[in-house]
């Protein structure tokens, strides 16, 4: 394991790619949810239909999106801590021999 120097901080910033990831994610899954929003009301309404379809997509994407990135900011602070965890070499961490 590397040695670090006391006086060295560590930041809580994420990799550049682990957000870039994460940002992926959060678009995919509110397109994903926009689609189903969209289905939904698609099946549910007769008639003109068009706001109602449009609401659906809306919601729906906000619902999803909103969902991911919650889960996105989750994984990103726990790779974040478990980095620093290895990186300081807590004794009794696993991997400590």
């Amino acid at each position: 394991m590397p040695t670090v120097a006391p006086d060295r901080r560590y930041s809580a910033l994420p990799s550049v790619q682990a957000r870039v990831l994460a940002f992926l994610a959060i678009v995919v899954g509110g397109i994903a949810g926009a689609l189903i929003g969209f289905s939904y009301a698609d099946i549910t309404c007769h008639g003109a239909c068009g706001t109602p379809k449009g609401v659906g997509a809306i919601v729906g994407a906000t619902l999803a999106g909103a969902g991911v990135a919650v889960v996105a900011v989750l994984v990103l602070r726990a790779m974040g801590e478990w980095k620093r965890i290895q990186a300081e070499g807590v004794e009794g961490q696993p991997g400590d021999n």
